[in-house]
């Protein structure tokens, strides 16, 4: 359900002149977890002294799922059952960058490895850190096959774009790589402010960084609490579905039609 500035599937009360949008599941998905974890075995293997991969096409299959099962994939599903010992972790993640990766491989950590000698040596390279810097990789993520298109149009009506992220890393460099930084006026992660969407303060920061008043702005996003938590600053909220990159190939073009009813 749109709602624009407070007002649900109505007019808005002002023309919209910026548009934030999420990451994860709203511009780009992360791969699927067999290919991150086959990615991450390469990578693995690839250093220098390393033996080839014992692993075979089931035992690999196996792992994947097990690793999704624990949520071990960021921007992957959420954890099937989170231990109480993740409990604080996983609340504060996206807050500070060390409790995101300390999360994450926590999770992973859930799941036993195969050769724990080889992929978990006492005091050497993990398999679980290397799976985790892989997500951080732009390799790592799909764009969604109307990003690029709809920032570029977006610019093209001066409407002013950002991003707003709750996550533990820089997602920057992911953007640069797949071109969809181009138009980005603003970029407010949320680790880089010990804030979390919800939290009103961090939409207003957004807003503020975009040069734009909440009333003027339209937050995109897959989290209907989290982005949707824009409405209580006074932004516009228009959700969208957090689905494989080839099921939603046009998710994103409707809030052209937003911007364009609010001229």
């Amino acid at each position: 359900m749109t709602t624009l500035n407070g007002t649900s599937d109505g007019p808005a009360a002002g023309r919209i002149a910026g548009v934030l949008f999420d990451f994860s599941g709203t511009l780009l998905r992360i791969e699927p977890a067999g290919a991150w974890l086959r990615a991450s075995l390469a990578a693995f293997h690839a250093a220098p002294g390393t033996a080839p991969c014992p692993l075979g096409d089931a035992e690999i299959t196996a792992l994947a799922t097990a690793l999704e099962r624990a949520g071990a994939l960021p921007g992957g599903p959420s954890p099937a059952t989170l231990p109480d010992t993740l409990t604080a972790l996983w609340e504060a993640r996206d807050r500070e960058a060390r409790h995101h990766r300390a999360l994450y491989t926590g999770l992973a950590r859930q799941v036993p490895l195969p050769r724990p000698e080889l992929y978990d040596p006492p005091g050497g390279r993990s398999l679980y850190d290397v799976l985790y810097d892989r997500h951080m990789t732009p390799d790592a993520w799909l764009p969604y096959p109307d990003a690029a298109e709809v920032l570029t149009a977006l610019h093209r009506r001066g409407i002013r774009t950002g991003v707003l992220s709750n996550i533990g890393w820089d997602l920057r460099p992911v953007l640069r790589a797949h071109g969809l930084d181009r138009h980005l006026t603003a970029c407010v992660l949320s680790y880089e402010h010990a804030l979390q969407k919800p939290d009103p303060r961090l939409f207003a920061l957004a807003c503020g960084a975009l040069g734009r008043s909440p009333a003027q702005v339209l937050m995109v996003g897959d989290d209907r609490t989290a982005d949707g938590g824009a409405t209580a600053v006074g932004c516009g909220y228009f959700p969208v579905d957090h689905l494989p990159v080839d099921r939603r190939p046009d998710g994103l073009r409707p809030v052209l039609d937003l911007v364009d009813r609010t001229v």
